[in-house]
């Protein structure tokens, strides 16, 4: 194996998580539609809240590797759903898919050999697709670990989950 593909592993299992974290799907596997608009203890948003951020987030960077006519987002109200925006399961649903969707066109990115991972990003004055990737691995990490500690303080584990 070349130092290109050893990166490009490293930065897949970085993404899914599978030596150091939980993944997407067992984070939200089993969640209880009945409690996605609860807030949890101390917190003004709810789990639905915390799931569209992460998606929203990660849509953001994999628009600002790919879409030359990229337009910066405003923080916060860009990246989370309003506080008082309450979802259906179809939205949780939503969210989940739209998560997935994007997650797959990432790693589809890191797996394509000709994807110069080192080549500056035209409109991103010299942000690399590498660090992009690494930062949308942290992220998602970050808040995957914020979403397990939400789900065992709210007691939303279902039986099948191990831990």
């Amino acid at each position: 194996m070349n130092q290109d593909e050893i990166l490009r592993e490293n930065l897949l299992t970085l993404l899914t998580g599978e030596h150091a974290r939980m993944s997407f799907e067992d984070a939200v596997r089993e969640f209880p539609m009945g409690r996605i608009n609860e807030n949890f203890p101390k917190s003004d948003y709810t789990p639905w809240h915390l799931l569209e951020h992460i998606r929203l987030a990660q849509e953001d960077i994999l628009d600002f590797i790919k879409n030359p006519n990229y337009q910066e987002r405003e923080w916060p109200k860009d990246y989370w759903p309003e506080k008082a925006k309450k979802a259906s399961p179809a939205d949780w649903e939503k969210s989940i898919n739209s998560f997935k969707r994007d997650f797959e066109q990432l790693e589809s990115l890191v797996k394509n050999p000709k994807t110069d991972l080192y080549q500056g990003i035209p409109w991103g004055d010299g942000i690399t697709i590498l660090r992009e990737i690494v930062t949308v691995a942290n992220h998602n990490a970050f808040h995957l670990g914020e979403f397990a500690i939400m789900r065992q303080v709210m007691g939303t584990w279902g039986k099948s989950h191990k831990g």
